[in-house]
């Protein structure tokens, strides 16, 4: 299985919004940390923003950060409401299943088993399973975040 981009940039963000939690964000820092587009992060963290996972703070001094704490950040749940589908092979769709094999294979049942465990593993991790190297993965982003406003506690 492989992951959509929207869905890796969708973690990489809020990992790095949680490797930072002492200091607000931009949009701009985690594409240059990253390498990625300015303009796909926007489509990203509007997402996040609308799920509760990230909140942003407008204004000149303004940014990003964590909209929850990390521990209530579920993996699986992020990864469910990022991808757009779990469809493996072609048989898992009643409406474009043209596979002669289907009404006798047994791989389509091993596949959706497959990733059920996929997602149940993921649901046993939160970002803060995540950010447990947040020194090194902050090393790692290698882009100076300046302080602007200090994150206030909600």
């Amino acid at each position: 299985m492989r992951l959509t981009d929207y869905t890796d940039y969708s973690l990489r963000t809020l990992m790095y919004l949680g490797t930072h939690r002492d200091n607000l964000v931009t949009i701009q820092d985690i594409a240059d940390a990253y390498g990625i587009s300015k303009s796909h992060l926007m489509k990203v963290v509007h997402q996040l923003g609308l799920a509760g996972l990230v909140e942003t703070i407008r204004g000149r001094s303004g940014g990003l950060r964590l909209g929850k704490e990390p521990e209530e950040i579920n993996i699986g749940d992020v990864v469910r409401g990022t991808e757009p589908d779990f469809m493996m092979v072609e048989c898992f769709s009643r409406e474009t299943n043209e596979c002669i094999l289907s009404p006798s294979c047994e791989l389509q049942d091993v596949l959706r088993r497959a990733t059920t465990a996929y997602l149940e593993v993921l649901s046993g991790v939160t970002l803060a399973d995540l950010l447990r190297n947040s020194g090194s993965l902050r090393r790692l982003a290698r882009v100076q975040v300046y302080p602007r406003e200090k994150a206030k506690a909600a």
